[in-house]
């Protein structure tokens, strides 16, 4: 059992029989070793002989962590694996690498699943002992380069989130002065909306008066906005309101300096091509409320030699997601199968007797899945090959899954123009609908055939009789 030890001052543990499973199997990595990360100490193994005890705790102060790394270049250890929860492996992680040690992070959910684990084993040890035979499989983690950049894009997506709640508070506060902004504007966070939260805080109160700074192409017209803005201004309530508003400034700020702060990241990835990106497919497309003021797209394909928006669905900002969460380089995928079933897009196959339990997807959290389902719901209405299978799978087995099988699909054409190149051209929804047809009639004649039949196919025009 493992020690109780002061942080910061290595401890020794007595040796602990592992268990005989392994003793058929070939050792692939001769000098592995195992940590069990945890809050205040990590517990690490070496392989037997490379020290007096080959199993030793270290606090987690830099210093420790050094002194672990040193420990291990001196036992010979060249390859680590590691087993942790939250946040606490990544300077164990960072200090390691940089040492020149191979490094895999282990998923706790799939160490579990190996039998053969014994009360009386340290975790360290059965970590030790299972990449020792090579039958652990390290987490995907992007280069230090990519890294820099998903951290920036996740802080970002964490402050939309943040601004989010301040402005379901402001219309919180608006609702419960009986002002009914939201029903006659789209959006109250909008040129016509912030106009008139702003001139609310500043103290006007004459519903004609705020009504007039409408923007023109309001739909609504301005006795309708006046009648909405009619309420009971309390004052507890209009100081709340500009509270949130004081937030939401304050995180679009922050937002906007996160942007700068991705901009220079992007200018110190090398560059794959000079050329400017391609004109974009649809010109009057809105611009979205939530995009930088930098030329976002131009950046993603300066670095990735690829303009990933010619897939219908895929704007800079998810592309953006996408490539700070895979990185940059695609053979860190083999295939699109492995890239798919990395994302939990792909079907499932849970298979016994030889017949199929359950193809459904595995649960994943992962921000790139994400971004490919909400590109699958931005082509729902579109006039594309994508937009007609959406639909067609929506009539037949609802929209969540509708929504994960175009996911799907859009991977499978982002992972195709990452790894080879090339351009993507829409076909059209009648070329799908065209090429659907034509699987539907083969099929029918495949079954006709089978029974002894003939499909005949009937003329289009009927000759009059006279």
């Amino acid at each position: 059992m493992k020690k109780t030890s002061q942080i910061g001052k290595p401890q020794l543990a007595e040796p602990q029989a592992l268990p005989p499973e392994f003793a058929h199997l070939e050792q692939l990595n001769l000098h592995a070793a195992g940590i069990d990360v945890g809050s205040a100490e990590h517990w690490v193994c070496v392989p037997t002989g490379r020290a007096e005890s080959n199993v030793r705790s270290f606090g987690c102060f830099t210093p420790d962590l050094q002194a672990m790394a040193e420990w291990l270049k001196r036992c010979g250890v060249t390859t680590v694996a590691m087993e942790s929860t939250g946040v606490y492996w990544i300077p164990v992680f960072q200090i390691l690498e940089s040492m020149g040690l191979e490094v895999k992070l282990v998923n706790a959910h799939h160490l579990k699943t190996v039998p053969g684990r014994k009360s009386d084993v340290l975790d360290c040890q059965w970590l030790q002992k299972l990449h020792t035979y090579g039958l652990l499989a390290g987490s995907f983690r992007p280069d230090d380069q990519v890294y820099v950049l998903r951290s920036y894009v996740r802080q970002r997506e964490r402050l939309i989130q943040s601004a989010a709640v301040h402005i379901q508070r402001m219309q919180h506060a608006l609702i419960q002065m009986n002002l009914h902004l939201h029903k006659v504007i789209s959006d109250i966070t909008g040129l016509t909306g912030m106009s008139i939260i702003r001139a609310i805080v500043a103290g006007e109160r004459d519903p004609q008066i705020l009504a007039a700074l409408k923007h023109s192409r309001i739909r609504s017209s301005q006795d309708e906005i006046a009648k909405a803005l009619s309420g009971n201004y309390r004052a507890e309530l209009v100081f709340i309101l500009q509270q949130e508003l004081a937030l939401y400034d304050l995180h679009q700020q922050q937002i906007a300096a996160c942007d700068g702060q991705i901009e220079q990241c992007l200018m110190s990835f090398d560059s794959k091509t000079d050329q400017p990106p391609p004109s974009a497919k649809n010109k009057r497309r809105k611009t979205t409320q939530n995009a930088p003021v930098f030329d976002l797209r131009g950046q993603l394909y300066r670095v990735s030699g690829i303009d990933f928006t010619q897939v219908n669905g895929l704007d800079a900002l998810s592309v953006q997601t996408i490539l700070s969460e895979v990185g940059l380089d695609p053979k860190r995928f083999p295939s699109v199968k492995h890239f798919c079933s990395w994302l939990g897009l792909c079907p499932g196959a849970r298979i016994t007797g030889g017949k199929s339990l359950s193809s459904q997807t595995r649960s994943v959290v992962n921000r790139a899945a994400n971004a490919f389902r909400l590109a699958a719901q931005a082509v729902s209405h579109s006039h594309s090959a994508l937009g007609a299978f959406y639909r067609r799978l929506r009539s037949r087995l609802g929209a969540p899954k509708a929504i994960t099988a175009t996911a799907h699909k859009i991977a499978r054409l982002f992972y195709k123009l990452w790894s080879s190149g090339g351009t993507y051209a829409d076909p059209g929804a009648d070329y799908y609908e065209q090429k659907y047809r034509e699987r539907l009639v083969k099929h029918l004649k495949k079954t006709a055939q089978s029974l002894g039949f003939e499909v005949v196919p009937q003329s289009s025009t009927v000759e009059s009789v006279s």
